[in-house]
């Protein structure tokens, strides 16, 4: 008998007396030293998320952008096993409306509303899937939720806003800028979160005799005309988390440089652009916080229910100095003490 047949018979025979023992084999090892089966590949999921965004602005795509990388940190990647439905109204409440209706037909297994406008349409509209919410000034106001500790029903998620953010920021005007006297804000009164943090400002203000003016606008294309007719009645600009008018903000902040006006805002994104100061902190942060809410529903299991809403807990004085240049502000050392983390936080 030749040598391959004696070996190929003896294999045959242990295969024999394996099975008649009772012993399987073992299924095949993939690549890594992990088992590869049919049915564990039949068991990967691919999670539906929806996000619905009041508008594009740098503040609220950060926040999108920090939403997504914490779900990839955890694993979660849009194109293997996530699939993204990102939903931009444009500022427009009737797109915003049927942007939720939409959301609210499908089948996901996450919904995020990005902005006060967005998060209350898909509150009133979602009720099967988990609802996160993001980028939103007073969810107990604008009745996202009930209770910020325990948040009932199938919505949680973070506020952008800390109550001491804009009282911080309107101190440090009063303290540092005596000549103002008046305060010009360009606002969207139909935008709630603007309404309650232009009242936190106006009380701020009132405690050390400063005036605040309104100019009021509706849409994106009126904030550049606002702004103007504040020159001449106003010492300073202002805007608040709006997103009408964050949308519009390079107008306000071209005629700052040219009037030579200091202007004042409420995120440090638009510091970035060129407003002077803010007290704030990174909306990627924010957005990074809410998808970490949202890994712990996906993947561990919690419920909305389970997690309460969050503020900002780390605030700062941001100062652009290279802005301040450009609206005719001399910074002092004052100015500069107040800020806490000054290698982040003053912007060159």
């Amino acid at each position: 008998m030749k040598k391959k047949t004696l070996v190929t018979l003896v294999l045959s025979a242990a295969l024999v007396t394996l099975a008649g023992c009772g012993q399987k084999a073992e299924p095949t090892k993939a690549a890594g030293g992990s088992s590869a089966t049919p049915a564990a590949t039949a068991a990967a999921k691919t999670y539906k998320v929806a996000i619905s965004q009041i508008v594009e602005h740098p503040s609220l795509d950060a926040t999108r952008q920090g939403f997504l990388a914490a779900l990839k940190d955890a694993g979660l990647v849009e194109g293997t096993n996530l699939k993204i439905d990102f939903n931009n109204a444009q500022g427009d409440q009737t797109n915003n409306l049927s942007i939720a209706q939409k959301i609210a037909s499908a089948d996901n297994d996450l919904v995020l509303g990005i902005a006060t406008p967005s998060a209350q349409a898909v509150v009133q509209q979602v009720k099967k899937s988990p609802v996160l919410f993001a980028a939103v000034t007073d969810p107990l106001a604008a009745k996202i939720v009930s209770n910020l500790d325990k948040p009932s029903g199938n919505v949680s998620g973070a506020s952008d806003t800390n109550p001491q953010a804009v009282s911080q920021l309107m101190e440090f005007v009063a303290a540092n800028f005596p000549k103002i006297k008046t305060v010009g804000l360009v606002i969207n009164e139909g935008e709630p979160n603007a309404v309650i943090m232009a009242k936190n400002a106006e009380d701020s203000l009132s405690k050390h005799g400063i005036k605040l003016v309104k100019a009021p606008v509706t849409n994106t294309s009126e904030v550049k005309q606002a702004a103007q007719s504040l020159v001449g009645r106003a010492d300073a600009f202002l805007i608040t988390l709006d997103n009408t008018v964050v949308s519009g903000v390079d107008s306000i902040i071209q005629l700052a440089n040219d009037k030579k006006i200091p202007f004042f805002s409420s995120d440090r994104d638009t510091v970035e652009k060129g407003a002077f100061a803010t007290v704030g902190f990174k909306y990627y942060d924010h957005g990074y916080q809410v998808g970490q809410m949202a890994v712990e529903i996906l993947k561990n299991g919690k419920k909305p229910a389970d997690l309460k809403v969050t503020v900002p807990d780390k605030l700062d004085l941001i100062l652009n100095l290279k802005a301040a240049k450009a609206e005719g502000i001399e910074v002092t050392d004052t100015m500069k003490n107040a800020v806490k983390d000054k290698e982040k936080n003053i912007i060159q």
